[in-house]
């Protein structure tokens, strides 16, 4: 990661959203969060840079319009923007779902401190530059 370097992440939870906060500051203080509560504050900061996300974070289960319809929305526009999807749900359809709307990954929402920490640290991690999902590397693993 480099100096400047600006994670969006939305969720509709509001713990999740610090607890979030507060783990990449742990990684590195030197990373920016933004967040949002809901995918109409997303598309609004993605519309109205600055600032400009180099990573989106985004949790699939939300009220409204999903993240999945985010996504779908968001890729309409822009292909080439990372976007991390971030959620509880581990069902083979969603993943498959998110994949096929141009998610660059898919990590499952971990309870336990340490594993979360660990599978942010490791999308922070990837060169999106050269990154190609496939079914084998599209999950995170713990």
């Amino acid at each position: 990661m480099k100096s400047g370097f600006t994670i969006f992440y939305t969720d509709d939870d509001q713990d999740d959203l610090e607890f979030f906060k507060e783990i990449v500051d742990t990684i590195d203080a030197d990373v920016s969060v933004v967040t949002q509560n809901n995918g109409s504050q997303l598309l609004h900061a993605l519309n109205n840079p600055p600032p400009h996300p180099h990573l989106i974070f985004l949790d699939i289960n939300m009220p409204g319009m999903t993240g999945l319809d985010i996504l779908q929305k968001v890729r309409q526009s822009d292909k080439e923007l990372p976007i991390v999807m971030f959620s509880t749900s581990g069902d083979e359809d969603t993943i498959k779902k998110s994949r096929e709307l141009g998610a660059s990954y898919y990590v499952p929402k971990s309870g336990v401190f340490d594993q979360l920490k660990r599978s942010i640290e490791h999308a922070l991690g990837i060169n999106w530059g050269s990154f190609v999902p496939d079914d084998k590397n599209f999950v995170y693993s713990y």
